[in-house]
């Protein structure tokens, strides 16, 4: 990584301004995410937990839904054209799109980072049920209606991000902007389907499956009318 450094550096100076600036803005909202995790979560033993739903809200925008900002800024500027909403909705819906596509990770990974200490379901949540990050694993179900409230909301984020990607001009640049919501989708089925059992095992979209969705996306041709219809279907609906 070091010795590609100075090359990387040399590629950011050949960037035009604006985008040189989009950038430099991105990475510095994605190393400050990092940052804090670090701070949260940094040595010792013990397992912790983000203090608030607000704290997790900010974590998902900083490490995700500012790359989803970021895409849009560069899409707006580069491709003529890019959507049938204004800039600032595009904005808005990419910055929840981001965010609902990092939740998915959370919420898949809630097992493995228990086992790391680091519990990224709000602590007040918790306490609420009388329960501290170290008793999850012990207690599976106790924890599954804060599990179900933010699987809600991850639903609600990808359902904001697809109709993000249904607004883009482009079949091309939509085909590539709609798969992770897809397989975003595809993943919320299955953890709803473990339930309590996705705490102690590894939940994720088989090869074949993401194969399958990728293949039929491009059949279609990416089309608003058939994402939407993916989508229900791989969420279950």
């Amino acid at each position: 990584m070091i010795q590609s450094l100075p090359g990387v550096l040399e590629w950011l100076e050949e960037l035009g301004d604006k985008d040189r600036c989009e950038v430099r803005q991105v990475l510095q909202k994605i190393s400050r995410g990092q940052i804090l995790d670090l701070e949260r979560f940094g040595g010792g033993k013990e397992v912790r937990a983000l203090p608030t739903g607000a704290d997790l809200d900010e974590y998902t925008y900083l490490v995700a839904g500012c790359v989803g900002e970021f895409w849009t800024r560069l899409c707006l500027s580069h491709v003529g054209e890019f959507s049938r909403r204004s800039e600032s909705e595009m904005l808005a819906l990419g910055v929840v799109y981001g965010k609902g596509l990092q939740l998915v990770n959370i919420l898949r990974d809630v097992g493995a980072d228990l086992k790391l200490g680091r519990c990224y379901l709000p602590a007040d949540e918790l306490n609420a049920l009388g329960l501290t990050p170290a008793e999850i694993l012990t207690r599976p179900g106790s924890v599954e209606t804060v599990l179900q409230r933010w699987r809600e909301q991850a639903k609600n984020y990808l359902k904001q991000g697809i109709e993000y990607c249904c607004t883009i001009r482009s079949n091309r640049i939509r085909y590539a902007t709609v798969l992770p919501a897809l397989i975003g989708a595809r993943t919320l089925a299955l953890l709803e389907e473990a339930g309590p059992n996705a705490l102690t095992r590894t939940i994720k979209v088989s090869r074949r499956e993401v194969r399958g969705i990728i293949l039929s996306t491009a059949l279609w041709f990416a089309s608003p009318k058939s994402v939407r219809r993916a989508f229900e279907r791989l969420l279950g609906l």
